[in-house]
């Protein structure tokens, strides 16, 4: 929060950039970026996606929150991203600060450093952005010119492991959110910064909607768990809830989307078709977190799309949300968007598809200018039993009569994604997705008269996450994880009939230790990250750089005076009585309903989707006045008329 004006680092940046690889990640000046004049803004924030620049640029959540505050008046936000450790060693060496891509400004000059962290595996990344930006890694130790380090995303519902690292955190939706912290600095920074970076932060917090880790304190029981999280400071809230922004066609962004300049992971347009899930996957903290359903409507996704296009250039349309093809008008979408882009081949795709709101009309439409690309589906346990347990209530014979569907109907590549070690789950709950993956391929060829066809298994390790029902679960070791997807993988290897046709992918059990490790840790767990980002460790997330050994190394040594270890926060059972680190942030879930749903999963009991059927109790819609927000309007996506319409008009005989 310096008050000197913040000089652009690029002359001495570009020198550098002869020497690493993809420099273009750095230059910035893509479409749609936004710079505005410094010395015009008092409010000014350094938006950060802690991964390098192909998987950052084309996050939903940063481009949205971009695209908000810079269309406030005296406000400005930029973007920076992760460096790769070439370029690291490089600024190290020349003294060249962390900066933004879009006028290359010191990060430690702006007001505040908004981090938002999709997984747990971006803290190191976020560690090496403060030191090269000069702002102390601890929040205790920064001064009035250092910004406001906000962490903010998916991970942020459980921010404690980094507790030490930053400033606060904000839960839940972003939009509203960051216009009212930037008036709150706007108004301290007015008065002449009165109390200090302390003032600041208390003010924030007395709002009820930011946390702040300084003012709370954490004691600990002897056995390591927690006995509570009390305020430490007057007038601070004793629970800190999340946003919710209820009308999303209130909130069309982003307007002008972010083309990138380098080949990033989604080269197309995104619009987001609702906001939440309540289909009660008792694994899924998306779905969880961010209840109830508000969906965008049939004209407002109209709108964006066609805004979108024009601003971009893009030639494929993603229709974002936990599952799109639960929006009560997805039809009428799907058809709607693609008699309007006919002439022009714009492309649809649905991230992923649920296996029973799937149907042929729907995946014709979604094809019917585009590519026909594979589809994926997500059964996500192989049995009927562990689908009771998690609450996916898909049935084998859903899965193979859609499957069927769509190989009848000329697709070639289904893709099934699953997860290993779920609660209760044994190995013959694992070795089940062999047999069902040989059943797809039998049916694929019976329907399709062709043995040209090819189903990939995709299977990932389950992490236990914060406020959801799982949160009380015991994790399964990565060497169970293994061991039990070596035996699936021979099962499918084995099979001569139908092994050849069937894909396997799946990631060992290391990472997803290391992400529980993260994603259910408490403050101690702070110290292990300092510990892994001192010994050199950055982009976890990335096979090639994460080191299980580093982890496991740096955990033990960080963890011992504490008495406690990896085990404990991974593969332990938690029991209702104890205090999870997270208890103090209201999530607006029940916790009684989440341990009643825990129970229900242990019991196989299955529970329905609260859209369609009365309401289960879960918490959120009454404590956060909200409620769940359902079409149908009723309305048609005509397609848009003249095509040109909006130039001039042709010329007439008539001088001027």
């Amino acid at each position: 929060m310096s008050v000197e004006p913040a000089e652009s680092v690029f002359p001495q940046l570009e020198a550098l950039l002869p020497h690493v690889q993809k420099p273009i990640q750095y230059v910035g000046g893509e479409l749609n970026s936004t710079v505005k004049p410094w010395d015009e803004c008092d409010v000014r924030w350094a938006l950060m996606y802690p991964d390098a620049y192909e998987v950052g640029l084309p996050n939903q959540g940063v481009m949205i929150l971009y695209e908000v505050l810079n269309e406030r008046a005296g406000v400005l936000a930029e973007r920076t991203y992760s460096v790769w450790p070439d370029l690291e060693a490089l600024m190290r060496e020349h003294g060249v600060p962390q900066f933004t891509v879009d006028s290359h400004r010191p990060v430690k000059a702006f007001d505040v450093l908004g981090v938002s962290f999709s997984t747990e595996l971006g803290y190191t990344n976020l560690l090496t952005a403060l030191d090269l930006s000069g702002i102390p890694l601890e929040s205790k130790d920064r001064g009035l010119d250092d910004p406001i380090v906000l962490a903010g995303g998916h991970a942020a519902f459980n921010p404690e492991p980094i507790a030490d690292f930053i400033d606060c955190a904000v839960i839940g939706d972003g939009e509203q959110a960051v216009l009212e912290i930037t008036d709150i600095i706007r108004a301290w920074k007015a008065e002449g910064r009165p109390g200090g970076r302390e003032e600041l932060l208390f003010r924030l917090a007395k709002t009820g909607g930011v946390y702040v880790p300084g003012f709370y304190d954490v004691e600990y029981l002897p056995d390591g768990r927690i006995a509570r999280v009390v305020p430490n400071k007057s007038g601070v809230p004793w629970r800190v809830s999340k946003h919710t922004v209820m009308d999303l066609d209130e909130w069309p962004y982003p307007k002008q989307p972010l083309v990138p300049l380098a080949e990033t992971v989604h080269e197309r347009m995104s619009v987001e078709i609702f906001r939440g899930c309540t289909r009660g996957c008792r694994f899924c903290q998306a779905g969880m977190i961010t209840r109830p359903v508000r969906e965008r409507s049939i004209t407002g996704i109209g709108d964006m799309v066609e805004k979108g296009l024009k601003a971009t250039g893009f030639e494929e349309v993603g229709l974002l949300s936990l599952s799109s093809a639960d929006h009560s008008e997805i039809g009428d979408i799907a058809k709607g968007l693609a008699d309007r882009y006919e002439e022009d081949k714009i492309g649809l795709s649905l991230p992923s598809t649920r296996v029973d709101a799937f149907n042929i009309d729907l995946a014709n439409e979604l094809t019917r200018n585009g590519r026909r690309s594979g589809l994926t589906f997500a059964p996500e346990g192989g049995s009927e039993r562990i689908r009771k347990v998690i609450n996916k209530m898909v049935s084998e014979d859903d899965l193979i009569r859609t499957v069927a569907t769509a190989y009848g109907n000329g697709w070639r590549q289904v893709k099934l994604y699953f997860m290993c070690g779920l609660p209760t789950e044994t190995d013959d709950d694992v070795l089940q997705i062999a047999d069902m993956a040989t059943k797809v391929i039998a049916k694929g060829r019976e329907v399709s008269g062709s043995n040209d066809i090819r189903c990939t298994v995709s299977i990932g390790g389950f992490v236990p996450k914060p406020h959801t029902p799982f949160q009380w679960a015991p994790q399964l070791s990565a060497e169970e994880t293994d061991a039990r997807l070596t035996k699936l993988r021979d099962k499918i290897r084995g099979d001569k009939r139908y092994g050849r046709s069937i894909g396997f992918r799946y990631h060992d059990g290391k990472p997803g230790i290391v992400e529980g490790l993260l994603s259910r840790g408490d403050r101690r767990i702070g110290a292990v990250i300092r510990a892994v980002y001192d010994d050199g460790g950055r982009f976890d997330g990335w096979r090639e750089h994460f080191s299980y050994d580093r982890w496991m190394a740096c955990a033990d040594k960080a963890l011992a005076p504490y008495g406690v270890d990896v085990d404990w926060y991974t593969t332990r059972e938690r029991s209702y009585e104890e205090v999870l680190p997270w208890d103090h942030l209201d999530s607006g879930l029940d916790k009684d309903w989440l341990w009643e749903d825990w129970q229900d999963a242990l019991d196989e009991t299955e529970v329905e989707d609260c859209r369609w059927t009365p309401c289960f109790d879960c918490g959120v819609c009454p404590q956060m006045d909200t409620w769940v927000q359902v079409g149908p309007t009723g309305k048609k996506l005509l397609p848009l008329t003249v095509k040109n319409a909006g130039q001039a008009p042709a010329p007439s005989g008539h001088g001027h």
